[in-house]
């Protein structure tokens, strides 16, 4: 197609989007619908990821050194542990510390023990970068030298693991059968419209009209269409979050939930995407199926 002629069939597809408004206002509201959903289940993956790392952070290993460990071999272990691939952070704890904090805790009750020698061993407060392979630093751990016991809480990370990822299913398999929603839904509007246009479409394609001279249209109408209801979606979604947040703060009081304006642009980019291939693709399914129907494949120049 030459410049001017696609110039011309870009007007048509925006034209076409108001021309059939009704239809173009059903589509937009039932695509805004699916990204809508859509938006609430990538924030909700979002928050629960933010949840399970504030708990894996505090599921720290503890590694007691064994007494009469001199500091030089404290001083290795603290290098051994950090040069551990899946090794976050380490904090040395001495036993001085972890025996004041034990009384902290008691509160009253510390007058009980205040005459009795410190019975705690030195130790490191190690955290993971990956819970997938704690088990595994865990092992490492223990084969150090001057360690006495590793206190670890294998059971909760291995729940954890299972959790993000059940939760990483559950999300993406809703966005991909709303995004096989999506595109059927743009499909179907954009046939519609070519049956009420079969008489322009047979005339074109009689006057010598090229196949994609004709779908070009149809395209940029379910593309406009992907747009619009991206940008409706987005302002939509960010209402309808800050309204749940809102709501429901008294119940969130133990977590608080990640800003919207946080993940904004990778909201919105992710609609703009759907909404754009869901009506482009769907512009192009409908237009070849109907046109084979009509047995006007001819030509693909």
């Amino acid at each position: 197609m030459k410049g001017a002629s696609l110039g011309y069939l870009t007007k048509e597809g925006f034209r076409n989007v108001w021309v059939n408004r009704l239809m173009s206002l059903a589509s937009i509201t039932v695509l805004m619908a699916c990204l809508v959903i859509i938006g609430l289940g990538a924030m909700l993956f979002f928050n629960i990821n933010a949840l399970l790392d504030n708990i894996e952070s505090q599921n720290v290993i503890m590694v007691y050194i064994q007494d009469g460990t001199s500091d030089n071999d404290i001083n290795k272990m603290e290098v051994d542990i950090n040069s551990m691939e899946n090794v976050q952070s380490i904090v040395f704890v001495s036993k001085e510390e972890a025996f004041a904090a034990q009384l902290e805790d008691m509160g009253s009750d510390a007058e009980l023990l205040k005459d009795m020698e410190n019975p705690l061993p030195d130790a490191f407060k190690v955290a993971v970068k990956d819970m997938t392979y704690f088990n595994d630093t865990v092992t490492d751990l223990c084969s150090l030298d001057n360690v006495e016991t590793v206190r670890e809480n294998g059971d909760v990370a291995d729940k954890l693991v299972n959790i993000r990822q059940a939760v990483t299913i559950v999300i993406a398999g809703m966005v991909a059968l709303l995004f096989i929603v999506s595109l059927f839904i743009i499909a179907n509007t954009i046939r519609i419209t070519m049956f009420s246009r079969k008489l322009e479409i047979s005339i074109m394609k009689a006057v010598g009209a090229t196949n994609w001279f004709i779908r070009w249209p149809f395209m940029v109408e379910g593309v406009v269409i992907g747009i619009i209801s991206s940008f409706v979606s987005f302002g939509v979604l960010a209402g309808l979050y800050q309204g749940v947040v809102y709501v429901f703060k008294d119940l969130l009081a133990l977590f608080t939930p990640i800003g919207f304006l946080q993940y904004a642009g990778y909201i919105l980019l992710l609609f703009l995407v759907i909404g754009m291939f869901t009506g482009s693709v769907g512009s192009l399914i409908s237009m070849g199926k109907y046109l084979k129907e009509q047995g006007s494949v001819v030509s693909e120049d």
